[in-house]
């Protein structure tokens, strides 16, 4: 029993807040915003230390079902530690709002989902952990009651995630029909590249596109990111696709490895795509949430780079990129967070003049910026510096040469952030920002992630000691 609850930690540790958080909405306590706020925000970061000196033991359980490793560990402290820093800068936007209860429990249930995500050792548990974590978020996305964009962009989110996950189950119960087990262990040895089994994989792989929003099943991202309240958005953007991207790269460097020269094709074609596309929507952006979305698909372009070298350093790179990608871009959304909460504003062009009255909040955005262009010093540099170099063990050298130019075309739409804030001036004059003591922790963390990761090297070779497993 000791083993099964160290094993569940992370698990079982969600499930003791979910509790507190309804009995406190049943009873009455706690009815202050504020309070509530407080609760989480030193509840999330204890059992973030008690993963990190408790950590699961290696090995499965429930007949492998679930599954545990000391890299899964680091992924889920990873999206633990996002979703504080989420808490954190979200607590102004929430102690105004009626319903903060129901906001963390919305998003600690998505979280629990995330975790079994991870863990997941076949795709029973799999389908069943995914469902858990995008029924949630679906209701997050609505979390603005009183705004009818915001209704619109959870009915988009759920007709989105209902098609996806009708694909992937589709394209599961033929993967069972053509091997005879869900096992992610029993899988490869069973795969033969039979049609039936490359369609069962195409669709899985469709499933897994829609929910990176990988070009050209993304069309849902950039209204959702904009109808949703900034903090679910930072959610969505982060969190969840953090999630999926280790649950991708997993599936691939594991279960579907016998496929591997099918999907290197389909990931390095879709790889230039979602670069290209994502970078020349975004260029057109006004609306910060609706950039950021594209930013956040040309990003996956990156990321599928590194996915293509087929080897521990790819996952190792993916890992580092997510890692660095959870601070630099909560960063983001932290100060667009408090500027929209204080203003409403949620434009590029509302950002004029912004460093006139908010310098450092200007500067951290900026930094920012700065981090998801591939900036150096800034670990944004690294981050996609590593995708890079595990994408270029395939030598594939047109695919390092777009990516290269995107990089370049991704320069000027960050750079129109920077130049707004720091050198155009307006007529109405923002106000001065002063953001509390947990959103000045946020920004501290977040900024402290950006910098100190891009130079501590020893982070990445911890990463890819902890990926020799895969």
């Amino acid at each position: 029993m000791n083993e099964i609850v160290q094993f569940m930690l992370p698990e079982l540790g969600l499930t003791v807040l979910l509790f507190v958080l309804l009995f406190v909405r049943i009873v009455g306590k706690l009815e202050l915003a504020g309070q509530v706020c407080q609760l989480m925000n030193i509840a999330l970061p204890i059992l973030a230390l008690c993963m990190w000196f408790m950590p699961a033991p290696e090995g499965a359980q429930f007949g492998g079902m679930m599954i545990s490793s000391k890299l899964i560990v680091t992924e889920k402290l990873l999206l633990l530690v996002g979703t504080w820093i989420i808490s954190l800068f979200s607590s102004p936007w929430l102690r105004g709002h009626r319903h903060p209860a129901e906001f963390y429990m919305l998003m600690l249930s998505t979280l629990m989902g995330i975790f079994f995500l991870l863990s997941s050792g076949d795709f029973l548990l799999f389908f069943l952990a995914l469902e858990l974590s995008a029924i949630p978020l679906a209701a997050l996305c609505n979390f603005d009651l009183e705004k009818h964009v915001s209704g619109e962009s959870a009915m988009k989110m759920i007709f989105s995630s209902a098609l996806s996950s009708g694909i992937l189950l589709f394209g599961i119960s033929l993967l069972y029909g053509a091997t005879g087990t869900l096992s992610f262990v029993q899988i490869p040895a069973l795969l033969d590249g039979s049609p039936l089994q490359i369609m069962a994989f195409v669709m899985i792989f469709t499933g897994f596109a829609f929910k990176l929003s990988i070009v050209p099943f993304h069309f849902w991202t950039a209204d959702v990111y904009e109808g949703a309240p900034v903090p679910v958005t930072a959610f969505l953007s982060v969190i969840s696709k953090g999630s999926m991207a280790f649950v991708f790269v997993s599936a691939l460097y594991t279960v579907f490895r016998p496929l591997s020269e099918i999907w290197y094709i389909a990931i390095t074609l879709l790889a230039v795509i979602s670069m290209t596309v994502g970078n020349l929507f975004a260029i057109r952006q006004q609306n910060l949430k609706r950039f950021l979305a594209f930013s956040s698909i040309a990003q996956v372009g990156y990321l599928l780079i590194g996915i293509s070298g087929s080897s521990i350093d790819g996952m190792s790179s993916v890992v580092y990129f997510v890692l660095v990608y959870v601070f630099s871009n909560l960063a983001a959304f932290a100060v667009i967070t408090l500027v929209s909460s204080a203003t409403s504003r949620e434009t590029i062009d509302g950002l004029k003049g912004f460093h006139a009255s908010n310098p450092l909040l200007a500067w951290v955005l900026a930094l920012a910026l700065f981090s998801l262009a591939g900036i150096p010093p800034t670990a944004g540099f690294f981050g996609k510096f590593f995708l890079l170099t595990a994408g270029a063990a395939k030598w594939n050298s047109p695919v390092l040469i777009v990516a290269a130019l995107n990089m370049v075309v991704s320069l000027y739409y960050y750079l129109r952030v920077v130049k707004a804030m720091f050198m155009d001036s307006s007529d109405d004059t923002m106000i001065r920002l002063t953001p509390n003591v947990s959103v000045q922790f946020a920004l501290l963390l977040c900024t402290a992630g950006i910098l100190l990761l891009g130079f501590y090297s020893p982070a990445y070779e911890w990463i890819r000691s902890l990926s020799f497993g895969i």
